[in-house]
């Protein structure tokens, strides 16, 4: 867009002219990208209330949705069956354009023209590709690893589009559904990078991404760094090799001083050593091991200063365990022959390599933008308040991009996210599916009356 500020106005100057009969206003002042005008929530036009009680009356149908594409196991990088089976759903249900991009994000749409907005959700879990993702029902609970993060969210983006079929709402610009790949953490967002770097690249004006349960609000991006740090050194035998720098004497330097790192509450800023892998055996000295690190912040300039912290403590850890050995070790070996063959400690005797594996912009909004008083007004007119928080989602590329975006959840409640007794629970769990279509016409505009 060659002036994305003044299409804006010009087109909720417009949208204000046709969706006079909400009940809920959205006042924004003060935003650069915006001036001062009123949207309108369309919850009681005739159309839009037919697709709202259609969700309230087909909330079955979501629910099997869900569960279908839960038992569809979709590991970090194997979401492709899990993909196709939400690809044969859009065109189903009558989705215009739908297509698999190159990254294996599914896409479909209804309309055509400005705004162009994106409802989607995320296709993979964090779960390894045996694990058995059978959905159990007891009553309104349903169990299965990935009930809620995300099959919940896909199922939300399915009712959406199937209400607004059900009612023949042609909206004034353009809803794509989407279905992403690579949310959860190995996958690094890859998914929702594609979009905005090659397949919808500076076409959307909003983004809308459904993950998990509740009817909370993501309003700005937690970042995050992560890191595969190596320590590598020649190894050895514990005591005829004794003298040599240790990689895990090393790594353990390294722990010691990330978990001395200063307490950081706001903005919440966050460090952790998630995995530490590595060593022969109990008599040898380790040739070489791993840990992963994560570091995380509300604010990108905090996650920065943290950043620069983890790689001192790494190169720290090196030299300190390249020192101790330099300065001890050749008395060690002149006293109890440790080392037959002794030379002095050399720099090469212990690498350290870094490697990012991982990197999720952080991003801020303020709470006057547009799409974030829509979801809020969106809410109150469902009748329930929706709690605004920082967190990492799909929603933390177009955040980072200047893209108003916002993550919500898909209604119910649930527990036990990213473990294997995860568990929804379907009660009054269609509030969330007319929380997203409210929400997307509010934005898109809901065509003809």
């Amino acid at each position: 867009h060659k002036s994305r500020g003044d299409f804006v106005v010009r087109l909720h100057m417009k949208l204000g002219t046709y969706l006079v009969t909400a009940f809920a206003t959205i006042l924004i002042f003060g935003s650069p990208s915006f001036a001062s005008h009123q949207l309108e929530v369309p919850s009681d036009r005739p159309i839009v209330r037919q697709a709202l009680d259609y969700l309230r009356d087909s909330e079955e149908q979501t629910v099997e949705d869900q569960i279908a594409l839960c038992e569809i196991p979709a590991p970090p990088f194997g979401e492709a069956a899990r993909g196709e089976a939400y690809r044969k759903r859009f065109v189903e249900i009558g989705l215009a354009n739908v297509r698999i991009d190159e990254e294996g994000n599914v896409l479909g749409e209804i309309g055509e023209g400005e705004p162009r907005v994106v409802l989607s959700a995320h296709l993979d879990t964090v779960f390894p590709a045996a694990t058995d993702v059978t959905v159990r029902r007891e009553g309104s609970e349903l169990f299965g690893p990935g009930i809620g993060d995300d099959c919940r969210g896909l199922a939300v983006v399915l009712g959406v589009a199937r209400a607004m079929k059900d009612a023949n709402i042609e909206p004034l610009g353009t809803l794509l559904f989407v279905g992403t790949v690579g949310e959860e953490g190995p996958g690094d967002l890859r998914g929702v990078k594609r979009l905005f770097s090659e397949t919808l690249a500076d076409s959307v004006d909003y983004f809308i991404s459904v993950d998990g349960t509740g009817y909370g609000i993501t309003h700005a991006a937690v970042g995050s760094n992560r890191y595969e740090v190596t320590f590598s050194g020649p190894g050895g035998h514990s005591f005829g090799a004794f003298g040599m720098p240790n990689p895990i004497h090393a790594l353990g330097r390294a722990i010691a001083k990330i978990s001395e790192f200063p307490l950081v509450l706001d903005p919440k800023t966050t460090f952790s050593v998630g995995l530490v892998e590595g060593g022969t055996s109990v008599n040898s000295i380790a040739f070489e091991v791993t840990m992963t690190v994560d570091l995380r912040s509300e604010s990108a300039a905090e996650l920065a200063k943290f950043d620069a912290l983890f790689r001192s403590a790494v190169h720290e850890a090196r030299e300190e365990e390249i020192a101790r050995w330099s300065k001890d070790a050749e008395s060690a070996a002149a006293s109890f022959s440790l080392r037959p063959s002794y030379s002095p400690v050399r720099a090469s005797d212990l690498q350290v390599d870094i490697v990012n594996i991982g990197v999720r912009p952080a991003a801020d909004q303020p709470m006057s933008m547009l799409i974030i008083q829509a979801a809020l007004a969106a809410a109150e007119v469902l009748g329930f308040e929706a709690p605004a928080a920082a967190s990492s989602t799909d929603s933390n590329i177009p955040m980072s991009l200047g893209i108003p975006s916002v993550t919500i959840d898909g209604g119910g409640a649930g527990r036990g996210a990213h473990s294997l007794e995860e568990r929804f629970d379907t009660t009054d769990s269609y509030l969330g599916t007319q929380w997203a279509l409210l929400l997307a016409l509010t934005l898109v505009g809901a065509g003809v009356p």
